[in-house]
């Protein structure tokens, strides 16, 4: 079993770092507050800065909200590349810049140790099930070392290349999702707005081509008026603006996430930053002055 280090245990954070302990992983933890009593009852160490857990641990995850936050764990005052040594391997599984995602690799393996990008998709249901997908950037034999961790918090892991890659295939995943959302909602709004039943369209639609995962899970929460955050919209406004800087950097034009962000902004400045990105279909609710739940 490893040693493994575990810093920012929100609530994604906090199952995936159980189940390593569940798979009997000697766990080192450190947070923004106070560590969870679940991880603590479960014999995680807190430690008091991310030197710490870096000192003690053979294998460091770090999972942040941004790009800053990360490059602080690292690199800022008592973080990990201080208490780094040869050998040890640092685990980005963040959504963070793929460009800043390079630096940071690199700045790690000057210090002996090795790197690997390794952001998620699944959410806090997925975070809970263990049921993550996995995108990794990195070697050959740092993902190897790393999959019997990875395979303890996810199902579906792929090497996707080199560090950075994994960043980049998690910025895809993000315009994929948001472009699917908005497409649920303005078929479910149309739907409802035209006088036909909008869960019914939704379970008819699920045996079609048009059926997803979108359409299956955020499909039920329109209907239902259901915007508790499983994914907040605030995290997936930060996603799109590393799709849409990085694009920029690139010289690409994403025209239909540039659109899909300005509704996220929409929702946001109606008070909507903490609702499920879901909740996007608001902005076209508010645009058309009519809600899917209402009768035409």
């Amino acid at each position: 079993m490893s040693k493994v280090g575990f810093i920012g245990l929100g609530i994604m954070g906090t199952p995936m770092a159980g189940h390593l302990l569940a798979g009997g992983h000697e766990l080192f933890v450190h947070t923004i507050g106070p560590v969870p009593d679940i991880l603590v009852k479960g014999g995680a160490k807190a430690c008091a800065d991310g030197k710490s857990v870096a000192e003690q641990a053979e294998i460091v995850i770090v999972m942040v909200p941004d790009t800053p936050d990360v490059e602080k764990v690292l690199f800022g005052a008592k973080g990990v590349a201080e208490g780094l040594s040869k050998g040890k391997l640092v685990i980005d599984m963040s959504s963070i810049s793929p460009i800043e995602t390079k630096q940071f690799a690199e700045k790690i393996k000057a210090l002996g140790a090795d790197y690997l990008d390794a952001p998620v998709s699944g959410g806090e249901v997925g975070a809970k099930a263990a049921s993550l997908t996995i995108m990794v950037g990195g070697s050959d034999a740092a993902f190897e070392r790393a999959r019997p961790l990875f395979d303890l918090m996810g199902k579906n892991i792929t090497l996707v290349g080199g560090n950075g890659d994994g960043q980049t295939c998690k910025v895809a995943n993000q315009i994929i999702v948001a472009l699917t959302i908005e497409a649920v909602g303005e078929a479910l709004l149309l739907a409802a707005k035209a006088g036909a039943d909008p869960a019914k369209v939704r379970q008819a639609l699920m045996g079609g081509f048009a059926s997803s995962r979108i359409l299956e899970v955020h499909g039920e929460r329109m209907v239902k008026r259901n915007f508790d955050p499983g994914f907040r919209i605030e995290l997936h406004q930060k996603d799109l603006n590393l799709a849409l800087s990085t694009a920029r950097k690139i010289g690409l034009s994403l025209p239909n996430t540039a659109t899909c962000q300005e509704l996220f902004n929409a929702c946001s400045s109606h008070g909507g930053k903490a609702w499920d990105h879901s909740g996007m279909v608001r902005a076209l609710e508010i645009m058309a002055n009519f809600e899917i739940g209402q009768k035409a």
